[in-house]
């Protein structure tokens, strides 16, 4: 199609003709569709258009982190998997009791292994304390190395020598006095007599002849009780039977009586009770006390029983008044180091005490 002819301009009529009326068209189409949808938009306030969406913005410095976050591959490739099961001995065994004090150091590693996108330090020994728990062992009252009596030295003076002398011939003679006086152990077999043929037949006639007399004898008890309760037996009349009723009301409230009189003597000696309980309660704690300083002082001495053999304490090691030489080359020699230190981890309760064996 050519393009429009275009109208002569020469009169006003021309001109009026040519005037476009398209902006009027669309005003008005513009208008009657902003009533149709409720107003128009150029009249409406700005906060009923326009509001601020603060939901996805982030800070800069949480940019910064997620920025970070980002795993690279070789990193992902380290990380656990959540799908593959680990072997079961590889798997640490949890600690029975958890310990009180956890440092901070632990805790920072603990955080450590749950956020897979961290990197832990394996050679690191810092946080092992929860995984692994030392038994903590219990304070000795005995001293490790123990000050022997001033008797048992090279050359001692006479009166200690004469002591620590008096006190090991007390001990050796208290071991032999045991032994004497203790109970005999019981005997594994017993003695006696091999019994002939014969002698088992006269053993057997006298038992049979025995179990006769008995059978007589309970036969003749028998028929005795019998004529006695025969004769026993008689009519109860109705006198006997009120006799009866009325003799057991008597001794009911006879015990009635005799109870109600023990519970006013039993008011009446209240503070008596008392003074008995206080009594009773003070023993108790002196027994407690006695208890208590007796198993310290015995602790003291020895250890508590660990094992299946109790601890024997070695001999005193003292020295004869004809081996006193005042002279260390002349000095006999009686025991090592090495069983000193022993017994000493025995009697501190660090080592179970075992029986010396003669196998070699």
């Amino acid at each position: 199609m050519g393009k429009k002819a275009k109208g002569s301009r020469k009169g006003k009529k021309a001109w009026r003709a040519n005037i476009s009326s398209a902006d009027i068209e669309d005003f008005y189409e513009k208008s009657t569709k902003d009533a149709l949808s409720g107003g128009s938009l150029s009249s409406a306030p700005s906060d009923s258009l326009f509001f601020v969406d603060k939901s996805t913005d982030l800070s800069v410095k949480r940019k910064i982190e997620k920025h970070r976050e980002k795993v690279l591959r070789c990193d992902s490739v380290l990380q656990k998997n959540p799908f593959v099961q680990a072997v079961p001995s590889s798997t640490l065994k949890k600690p029975k009791r958890k310990q009180m004090g956890v440092s901070k150091a632990s805790d920072a590693t603990q955080v450590g292994t749950k956020d897979d996108s961290a990197m832990v330090d394996i050679w690191d020994d810092k946080g092992e304390d929860n995984r692994k728990s030392k038994k903590k062992l219990k304070h000795s009252v005995i001293p490790a190395v123990e000050v022997e009596h001033p008797g048992c030295s090279f050359n001692p003076s006479e009166e200690s020598h004469k002591d620590v002398l008096a006190h090991a011939v007390a001990e050796e003679m208290q071991k032999v006095y045991q032994n004497e006086l203790g109970p005999q152990p019981v005997p594994l077999t017993v003695p006696g007599k091999v019994i002939d043929e014969e002698e088992m037949y006269f053993i057997d006639a006298d038992n049979a002849s025995d179990d006769d007399d008995e059978m007589n004898v309970e036969n003749e008890n028998e028929d005795t009780a019998q004529e006695k309760r025969s004769s026993k037996i008689k009519r109860v009349t109705r006198v006997e039977l009120n006799k009866r009723a009325r003799r057991k009301e008597k001794m009911k409230k006879e015990a009635e009586a005799r109870k109600m009189e023990g519970v006013s003597k039993e008011i009446d000696s209240i503070p008596d009770i008392l003074q008995e309980i206080a009594k009773e309660d003070e023993e108790k704690q002196k027994k407690h006390l006695r208890r208590v300083v007796a198993k310290q002082e015995r602790l003291k001495s020895c250890p508590p029983r660990l094992g299946k053999y109790k601890f024997e304490p070695a001999p005193v090691q003292v020295l004869l008044s004809e081996e006193i030489t005042g002279s260390l080359r002349k000095l006999k020699a009686c025991c090592t180091l090495a069983k000193d230190r022993y017994k000493s981890l025995e009697k501190r309760g660090l080592i179970i005490p075992t029986v010396k064996s003669s196998r070699k």
